[in-house]
This record gives structure tokens, sequence and C-alpha cells, in this order.
């Protein structure tokens, strides 16, 4: 399913953990695991890779990694605001040390003018770091969407390392 740019781009994310002593997690909604699914298609993932969580609805965003009911009912799931309380949701909750959140609209249908299909918030949480956040629009069918995401998220985390 992965491409050899993504499997590449995985494992120069769990070598540079790895060599920074960083552990790492995901917090995914329209990915539904695809990150944590590519890191550890990665031989010696168990290295860097702690955990990661599939929190696909508001309920199970506010359960599992706590994001605030507040924050969703004043910017919706998918949002600079969300993206970041996933992912430092889990660091919040787990040993991780660099974690990552996403959320958003993969399609077909779903879409608002305001966020449209493709829109995707992309959030990375460093412990004792400022967290950062992109929300990029990518084009395509429900597929392409949800990899496009995978691959701007391993980049984003490499980037922070």
């Amino acid at each position: 399913m992965f491409s050899d740019e993504t499997l590449a781009r995985a494992a120069r994310l769990i070598e540079a953990s790895t060599e920074a002593g960083v552990m790492l997690a995901t917090v995914e909604s329209c990915t539904g695991g695809l990150i944590a699914g590519a890191l550890i298609s990665v031989a010696g993932s168990s290295s860097a890779f702690e955990r990661g969580f599939v929190t696909y609805t508001n309920e199970a965003k506010m359960e599992v990694v706590g994001v605030p009911k507040k924050t969703l009912v004043a910017h919706g799931a998918v949002s600079a605001e969300t993206a970041i309380a996933m992912a430092e949701g889990a660091l919040n909750i787990c040993p991780a040390d660099l974690s990552v959140g996403v959320t958003g609209v993969a399609g077909p249908g779903g879409g608002t003018p305001e966020k449209p299909v493709g829109t995707v918030a992309i959030a990375v949480a460093l412990r004792g770091a400022q967290s950062v956040c992109e929300i990029p629009r990518f084009d395509g069918d429900r597929t392409a969407v949800r990899l496009a995401t995978v691959d701007k998220a391993l980049d984003m985390m490499l980037a922070i390392l």
C-alpha cells in the first residue's frame, strides 16, 4: 500500500528518532492508523515507535487523548486547535517524546466551503517545545488524500527532529 518514498521517509524517521533517543506516537483520525502502519513497516521500528491511537469520532478524541469538548465545539474536528490537542494529548498519556495528530476530510463527502474535501490539520508536538500545525489541502480521491497526509506527517515529524 505504501510507496517506496513513503517507506523511505518512515525509515529515516525511525533512524533519526532512534539516534536521538526519541520515542514516537501517533493520534490519527482520517488516516485511520496509516501513519503508525508506515512506521511499523520499518524493521526495528520498536526502537522508536511507542504507540498509536485511532480517534475517529469526536468522542474518541475526547475520551482517548483528552481533546477538550470546548475545542471541538468552538473550532470543529478539522482544525489546528483540535490537531494540536490530539498531538499534545498523546504526550500527556504516554511516554512518547514526539507525536503527531491528524484530522481531516478525506472524502468523498463531508466537505464544506470552509473545509473542503482534502483539508487536513496535521500537528506535531515535541515534549518541552511549542507544537506546530499545518493545514494543507490535498487533491485526489479518499486514498490519495490519506496517503498524502501520511507523507506530510512524516516530513513534519522529521523536520522537528
